[in-house]
Formats: C-alpha cells, sequence, structure tokens
C-alpha cells in the first residue's frame, strides 16, 4: 500500500486555541499529535494542556472535569491537577502517592500564550522547549489593528506539506491563476526562516484606468508550527498561518488576519475584507487544498527549473523531526 506521507509529526510549537476562546473555568477536551488532550484555565488565569486520560483509573478529564482555584479535579475521584501536570491534592487520601512530589503525572504539554494564541509545544520524546514562539506587533499591540478575522479547514495534510507550498513558484499560475510570482530572497537562521519578495500588481480603477501599485511579501516561519506573513498591495493584511496536527496525516490549518484600524463602512475595510476572501477562497487556499488533501509526498521529487527552492525549504524543515520520522530526501 502506498504510503501518502513518509514523515511523523514534526515537533515544535503549535496552535492549540486562541486565548479568548478559553476563558477562566473553561474545561475543553482536544484531539491534536494523535493525542486525546485537556485544555483548561483555573482560577488564577492559567492555562493547562493535560493528557485527557486522569492518570488514577482513566477517566477523561474533558468531560466532567472541573476547575477548582488552581486545579482541575477529575470527574471520577476528584483528584486535583496544576497545569504543570502535578497532582496537589486527593480528597480522600491521608496520604498521596510519592510519585506525585517527584513529577507532573498528568501528562503536561508546555503552553505559552502570545499574539493571542495559546501555543502548546510538541515534541515525540517529550522534549523540553527548544526555541521560543515569536511575538507578532499587529497581535500583541492591538491599538490601531483591527480585530483579528479568522478563518479554519481541516483536511488530510500536515504542516510541511503546507508550509512548503510557499516556496514552490510553479503553482501560483496553474492553481491561482496568477501572474509570475517573483522567487525574493530568504534566509535561514537555524529553527527560523525568513523571506521577503517585492513586485507590482496592476489594478483597475472605478473610471476603468489602470494603476500600477508596488506589492510586497514579507514571511517568518519559526519552527514547523508558526508562520507570520505580511502583504502589501492595495491593502496591507498580517497573517498568522497556524498549521496544527490532529494526526500524522491529519491537520487543522487556521488563518488569522489583521489590517490597519479602520470604520467597518469604510472602502479601505471593504476593500481589506475583499482581500482575505480572496486569500482565502478559490484564488488562494481553498483552491490548494483539494491538491493538498489527495496528494501524496514524494520524498525524492523529479524538479526542474522554475519550481523554486523546495530542496531547500525542505534541508530546513528536516530539523524539525527525531532520526529516523522522515526520510532524507536526495540532494539532486
Amino acid at each position: 500500500m502506498l504510503q501518502r506521507f513518509p514523515m511523523a509529526i514534526p515537533f515544535g510549537w503549535f496552535f492549540v486555541s486562541y486565548s479568548d476562546e478559553v476563558g477562566v473555568g473553561d474545561v475543553k477536551p482536544l484531539h491534536y499529535f494523535g493525542r486525546d488532550l485537556v485544555i483548561f484555565r483555573n482560577e488564577q488565569g492559567e492555562v493547562g494542556l493535560l493528557d485527557a486520560y486522569c492518570p488514577h483509573l482513566g477517566a477523561h478529564l474533558g468531560h466532567g472535569g472541573k476547575v477548582d482555584g488552581d486545579k482541575l479535579r477529575c470527574p471520577f475521584h476528584g483528584w486535583g491537577f496544576r497545569p504543570n501536570g502535578f497532582c496537589t491534592d486527593i480528597p480522600y487520601a491521608k496520604a498521596i502517592p510519592p510519585i506525585t512530589k517527584r513529577e507532573p503525572i498528568a501528562g503536561p504539554l508546555p503552553v505559552v500564550e502570545k499574539n493571542g494564541v495559546v501555543w502548546a509545544w510538541y515534541h515525540p520524546e517529550n522534549v523540553a522547549p527548544m526555541f521560543d514562539v515569536i511575538d507578532h506587533d499587529p497581535f500583541t499591540e492591538t491599538a490601531g489593528w483591527s480585530k483579528p478575522v479568522r478563518r479554519v479547514w481541516s483536511f488530510a495534510s500536515n504542516p510541511q506539506e503546507i508550509a512548503e507550498n510557499g516556496v514552490d513558484f510553479a503553482h501560483f499560475e496553474f492553481v491561482h491563476k496568477m501572474e509570475a510570482v517573483p522567487e525574493g530572497q530568504a534566509t535561514y537562521d537555524g529553527h527560523v526562516r525568513r523571506s521577503e519578495a517585492f513586485g507590482e500588481r496592476t489594478i483597475t480603477l472605478p473610471d476603468g484606468t489602470t494603476k500600477i501599485i508596488p506589492s510586497s511579501v514579507h514571511t517568518i516561519q519559526n519552527g514547523a508550527g508558526q508562520k507570520f506573513t505580511q502583504l502589501k498591495g492595495v491593502v496591507t493584511l498580517s497573517l498568522m498561518v497556524l498549521a496544527t496536527p490532529v494526526e500524522a496525516d491529519q491537520v487543522e490549518l487556521r488563518f488569522c488576519f489583521t489590517f490597519p484600524e479602520t470604520a467597518e463602512d469604510s472602502p479601505e475595510y471593504k476593500t481589506a475584507m475583499a482581500a482575505i476572501e480572496n486569500t482565502c477562497g478559490q484564488s488562494g487556499v481553498e483552491g490548494d487544498i483539494p491538491i493538498w488533501n489527495y496528494k501524496i509526498h514524494r520524498a525524492r521529487p523529479l524538479l526542474c527549473d522554475g519550481d523554486g527552492p523546495i530542496l531547500r525549504f525542505r534541508r530546513y524543515f528536516e530539523q524539525f523531526y527525531v532520526e529516523g520520522d522522515t526520510p532524507r530526501m536526495a540532494a539532486v
């Protein structure tokens, strides 16, 4: 049987929730990284992300679990777990097991909140975070920026396939019916990839005349799960691309946009929203999804001039797998 994706789930920081979707006292089941999980926010405002199943007798903490002060209580026997995964309270026990003093028994994943997102660090061998989440000013210093506009899709793919799309220049003409896309310049610095490209766009004005305007695309890729893009042209859009693996062959993809604040009845606002719909629609990511959903990953692709720096990008992305979790591609 043909294996669609020979790689496992990459490690890194990934979206698991928007911060405003987890209020104080909230408890929600999640499924990411091939694991059942539970996310909650305690009364001190801390977010925790734990293994869904209580280490005591296996109850699902996301179905019936309750926040009690700084803890999440199991619905079965009331064991209390802090966001760091330590059990600090067993209501009926005179002495709790010694292991609870030594280690976090509830299978916690490291989490941070930045840019309005709850980020979880996933590593298949539970290695501690190896780098930090990057702050993006439009999503942290929100004064002067619009309320975020969010979109989400779920399909059969993985973060590498989605990220690689940005360096596959030839597909823009055939999938998105776009003019030639300038390659621009990219720099690689460990786990961070930065790229910028500049060009021109021809627009038609209301009076029927045309105008050429400069355009640019600036991108920062911070590991396998965090990507930030700023697009400038007719309007300025700041975009977080949030691809979270559900399983090795299933992904949730979110686009989170903001743009310079303007009145909702203004032409500028309507133009920005039209640009968002264009980026999300058939001429954007919704043109890619049917292909991602059914394609396979060619570890040793047959490439030609004009395809873009696909192999260079793959060498960069290889660092986000543990040894043996992805085949090494041929440097042809």
